[in-house]
């Protein structure tokens, strides 16, 4: 980002000019690095699938000629990129690690410099083996991860899963935590721009106003509920929504607004109505990563009976196993 007098944007030649005049970036002991950019910089705002294509395709393809690879990018949608990034990229065994700033690098009291030079050292480090995000002293599980703060340094958590690793004077791993080398073979899956949608439940929501939308054409839906995974009852006005959903296969994943903890269908009256409606849980997992995983799993072009049983299960991480 540079400063405009729009605000900040991106800008390419300045962002590459001010990598190479990092003097720290070059010093003994740090890891020799390339820079791969893609042909337009935008702001994470704006990040689509097809972004989330062409960064899993760059390593992709430079997959075996590297030890890592860290991933610059906005703060705003990185625990998105950082879960897309986790389902595309099957069996990785190398450490993928997102980062970026909260004060843009141009500015003097930037956290990029930091953030940057410490995500190269623990991707060259072979101690991870999975994506991650590195942000304010804190190595999180990408796909567990999410903006906390939009004006703290500490921009993420992981609410349901414990940092992989901190950063003082030294690094120091949580190695009970963090995955295991896959010995599978490594692949990418592109995501097809599959309709999905998000719903948030707040008290006096109209449900029928979302009826238009449950259409063949949507494939999956993620509701935000209350705690466990309650809903208003409202004279059962979301059960015949959910039923068309469930007939014209479209895959409802329900989350919990709550940042910590588990949805538990049935366990109360409440939530007992998304159940019987043929709602699938998502237990721990953050709506980001529920996301991204419908992405996944449509884009591999499984049934939706198949993907309903999976959405419940843990694939790489994102929820309790």
């Amino acid at each position: 980002m540079v400063r405009t007098p729009e605000g900040y944007k991106p800008d390419r030649k300045s962002f590459s000019k001010l990598l190479h005049n990092m003097d720290l970036l070059k010093a003994e002991g740090m890891p020799q690095w390339d820079l791969a950019e893609l042909d337009e910089l935008i702001d994470s705002s704006n990040m689509t699938v097809a972004e989330w294509n062409k960064i899993g395709k760059i390593i992709a393809d430079a997959y075996d000629k590297y030890d890592g690879f860290v991933v610059l990018h906005g703060t705003d949608t990185m625990a998105y990129t950082a879960s897309a990034l986790s389902f595309m990229l099957e069996h990785i065994s190398k450490p993928v690690i997102l980062t970026g700033s909260q004060i843009p690098l141009c500015e003097i009291r930037s956290d990029g410099r930091d953030n940057l030079i410490t995500s190269l050292l623990i991707a060259a480090s072979d101690m991870v083996h999975e994506v991650c995000i590195y942000f304010g002293n804190k190595l999180l599980r990408g796909n567990r991860s999410i903006k906390y703060s939009s004006v703290g340094l500490i921009a993420f958590q992981s609410p349901n899963y414990p940092a992989l690793a901190e950063v003082g004077i030294s690094i120091s791993y949580n190695r009970a935590f963090l995955k295991e080398k896959d010995t599978e073979e490594f692949s990418c899956v592109p995501f097809k721009n599959i309709p999905i949608g998000v719903i948030k439940v707040f008290p006096g929501i109209q449900f029928e106003i979302f009826e238009p939308i449950m259409t063949e054409k949507l494939k999956g839906i993620v509701i935000e509920t209350f705690g466990a995974g309650n809903i208003p009852g409202y004279s059962g006005a979301l059960l015949p929504i959910i039923k068309k959903a469930f007939e014209n296969g479209t895959i409802v994943t329900v989350c919990s607004q709550c940042p910590q903890g588990s949805v538990s269908l049935g366990e109360y009256e409440a939530s007992m109505a998304l159940k019987n409606a043929g709602a699938v849980s998502g237990y721990d997992i953050t709506t980001e990563a529920a996301v991204a995983k419908l992405y996944y799993l449509f884009s591999k072009g499984y049934p939706a009976d198949k993907i309903k049983i999976l959405m419940e299960k843990n694939l790489c991480g994102e929820m309790k196993g």
